[in-house]
């Protein structure tokens, strides 16, 4: 996948014909009776997106309208703020469709605010509990929505082998600010002295960076050590029946 990605153009032009593969996604042809600049989105469990409108209807495609998303072949799409959102140029939090790789997990971080994940499929979260000295993994499954307090080091993982869909929301940050997710080796470059790119001093400036980039390394073996988790039977039992229902109630 490439990581050059914007939030616009390039995609198939939205066609709202029945039976076109992507009409049908949208339960009850929904997309007929919208009022101008309302959008309806399908966040499917095979973790594809549909996204409709008056003018019709069509399939967000990760390459073509989503943004990268901390690491490559991860993607985000924002629905409020931007990736150029900060304290200096407030929206007061950013929220974005993300997707996740199968079998993937994004590089451990740790973001200047604090930090909502919806997850719509089988994900789990590593945190760094500082009062304890150890790493958490939590398990996710679909409805799920996790509360990360900020500059808390985690890791947010796909468990499953199919896209997954999340929504985040960051409070006061978007991608491209340089407190937005720091990470191990950004940490020990700012614990020995080096200014963020911007060359502005950090909003996280207080923090112990050092420390930072310990817990951020206990997460990073912990991973490399363990792997993924996978999905349980029941786990991709329930998944297989939640497509099933997604696809009777999407043609009722």
């Amino acid at each position: 996948m490439r990581s050059e990605n914007r939030d616009h153009g390039g995609a198939a032009a939205m066609t709202g014909r029945p039976q076109d593969g992507i009409s049908d996604a949208v339960p009850h042809g929904a997309w007929h009776a919208l009022p101008g600049g309302v959008e309806l989105y399908h966040l499917r469990p095979d973790g594809s997106i549909g996204l409709a409108d008056r003018d019709g209807t069509r399939e967000l495609g990760s390459e073509r309208e989503f943004l990268r998303f901390i690491d490559d072949g991860q993607f985000a799409r924002y629905l409020v703020g931007d990736a150029a959102t900060s304290p200096e140029r407030p929206s007061n939090a950013t929220v974005k469709l993300g997707v996740v790789g199968p079998r993937s997990a994004f590089t451990p971080h740790a973001h200047g605010g604090e930090h909502f994940v919806l997850s719509l499929g089988h994900a789990s979260c590593g945190l760094h509990d500082r009062d304890r000295g150890l790493v958490t993994e939590v398990p996710l499954t679909p409805g799920m929505l996790i509360r990360i307090p900020e500059m808390m080091p985690h890791s947010f993982a796909n468990r499953g082998t199919d896209p997954l869909t999340i929504l985040a929301a960051n409070t006061g940050y978007g991608i491209d600010h340089e407190d937005y997710a720091i990470t191990a080796g950004e940490a020990e470059r700012r614990a020995g002295g080096g200014t963020p790119p911007s060359g502005r001093p950090a909003v996280a400036a207080i923090t112990d960076y050092r420390a930072l980039a310990a817990a951020l390394r206990d997460i990073e073996r912990l991973q490399r050590d363990r792997g993924i988790a996978a999905t349980t039977v029941r786990e991709r039992l329930a998944a297989r029946l939640r497509r099933m229902a997604t696809a009777l109630e999407a043609h009722r």
